[in-house]
């Protein structure tokens, strides 16, 4: 299953900028809505793997991992 994400989006002195709404830092800046839409979604696969990495990192040996729903 996918997870779902919000991304905020505007047209600001002829750039696009925009920010995933519930991952704080992940934010881009491009000259098309397309171009944006795309860079966003790659920011944010590469930050959840960083912060998956830097947990398990944290945790050290012996850890169990649970899904949780909100």
């Amino acid at each position: 299953m996918k997870q779902k994400y919000t991304a905020i989006i505007k047209h600001d002195s002829g750039a696009w900028i925009g920010w995933i709404e519930e991952i704080s830092g992940v934010n881009c800046q491009e000259s098309t809505k397309a171009e944006l839409l795309t860079t966003l979604q790659e920011t944010l696969k590469e930050a959840l793997q960083l912060n998956r990495q830097e947990a398990i990192r944290a945790a050290g040996k012996d850890f169990e991992e649970f899904e949780i729903a909100v």
